[in-house]
């Protein structure tokens, strides 16, 4: 009588997965301490030199938080002016916007601040219109010229945002914001709506798109570097 043969797993590893396991790379965690960056969009004032009626200017800070996360904060002013042979009024407004982004780029060395990141805000801008002047045309009583009162209204968007930085010298940082903004109460300005709404965007649209170029500073301290 034969005796029973068990199989017995084999808990050798092959040599490819040995060597596999052999590349994945010493990652650390780094306690990176603070940064502080102060920056200036540089792309609207390229635009505001070739558009005559309208204008904006923005700028924004970021706090490094850990584990990638970035408080940022932005704000700017800017205006715009509608001039047509029957309408003419112009619009100036200051707004800011709160929020974070979040790096989703794995961090090389406690000297790395390059980032590709996404992240969300909430953005608040009070509007000025300036009294707007109007002709309307009929062809039975003729031309009506009126007066709509000057008024001032606010603005609250949304939006949600992907870019990335990359430091060229030490401190100095260069990138983009690429954004989808969501007007969240237009119609409270239906009526003589601005043309360009600083921050945000057409006055007369629910949503927009729109494009950051950054240059900014950063002041760094309290750095540590811990082993994971």
């Amino acid at each position: 009588m034969c005796a029973p043969v068990y199989a017995q797993a084999d808990t050798t590893k092959t040599a490819d997965t040995a060597a596999a396991e052999t590349d994945v790379p010493d990652r650390k965690k780094y306690d990176v301490g603070h940064q502080l960056a102060i920056g200036v969009d540089v792309f609207y004032p390229v635009l505001n030199t070739r558009i005559s009626n309208k204008y904006s200017y923005e700028g924004e800070v970021h706090y490094y938080l850990k584990n990638e996360y970035y408080l940022a904060a932005e704000g700017g002013w800017g205006g715009s002016e509608v001039s047509y042979p029957d309408l003419q009024y112009t619009t100036t407004n200051y707004f800011g916007r709160l929020g974070f982004n979040k790096s989703i780029l794995y961090r090389e060395s406690e000297h790395d601040w390059d980032m590709m990141f996404v992240g969300l805000r909430m953005a608040y801008g009070n509007v000025s219109r300036s009294p707007g002047t109007y002709i309307v045309t009929d062809s039975l009583w003729g031309s009506i010229s009126g007066i709509s009162p000057a008024r001032s209204f606010s603005v609250i968007w949304s939006e949600v945002t992907m870019g990335m930085r990359v430091e060229l010298v030490h401190g100095l940082l260069a990138g983009w914001n690429l954004r989808g903004k969501f007007l969240m109460n237009g119609k409270s300005f239906r009526d003589l709506q601005p043309l360009h709404i600083a921050g945000y965007g057409k006055g007369d649209k629910g949503a927009v798109f729109d494009l950051n170029i950054y240059l900014d500073y950063a002041i760094r301290w309290g750095r540590k570097e811990k082993k994971k």
